[in-house]
């Protein structure tokens, strides 16, 4: 093996990461499965981002690489049946991957978790940490709380639009709404976590967390 600056090796490797998603499909259904590593390489840390969001709340955030590739081989298992014109890949699979965490965390019969029991309250005394370092751990403490108490498609809507950057389409495809039904979704679980916090700070704290600004 050349590391892939062989004749034969590189045009290979320069056509399949050239292809788009649809084409890259159409390889796998006629039977060049190895093609399918390249679909898992464009989206495995995003998938993995969303599932660990989604459970990290729920104290199951180890599980989120087991479930990320469950999800994976999910897909490949189903890809015959995924029809491009009905929805994009990356919608489709986090739609699997939703369908994966809530199947799990149903399972396993996940309730609300107080603060203390979360898994993310800061594992040091407190006499050896900075103030400033204590406080913002607490202030992403108390957001991950407010955001574990909102209902289930408010949680999916904001982690969805927050931490994956997904277009408002494109999480009404994955949520199965309307484009006008995912920004009320998010303007409740906004107006929700804001309120929930109000009385913590004096300050807008929803502002300081990455991502959370109105938009």
């Amino acid at each position: 093996m050349d590391g892939g600056l062989g004749q034969k090796g590189a045009p290979r490797r320069i056509v399949e990461t050239a292809m788009t998603d649809s084409q890259l499909i159409r390889e796998i259904k006629d039977g060049n499965t190895q093609l399918y590593a390249e679909l898992i390489a464009r989206y495995d840390r995003k998938i993995l981002a969303f599932i660990y969001n989604m459970l990290k709340s729920s104290r199951m955030e180890h599980m989120a690489e087991d479930l990320c590739q469950e999800t994976f081989y999910k897909a490949f298992r189903s890809l015959s049946t995924f029809r491009e014109m009905e929805a994009s890949f990356s919608t489709w699979l986090y739609t699997i991957a939703r369908n994966t965490v809530l199947s799990e965390l149903r399972k396993n019969k996940i309730g609300k978790i107080s603060l203390e029991e979360s898994g993310y309250i800061p594992h040091a005394a407190p006499e050896s940490m900075p103030e400033q370092k204590m406080l913002q751990n607490e202030r992403v403490s108390l957001v991950r709380k407010a955001i574990n108490n909102l209902p289930d498609k408010q949680r999916s809507a904001l982690i969805l639009r927050e931490y994956n950057q997904l277009d408002y389409q494109e999480i009404a495809d994955i949520l199965g709404q309307t484009v006008s039904s995912v920004k009320s979704l998010l303007f409740r679980a906004r107006s929700s976590v804001k309120n929930q916090l109000e009385g913590y700070f004096n300050e807008p704290i929803i502002e300081d967390y990455k991502g959370m600004e109105q938009r």
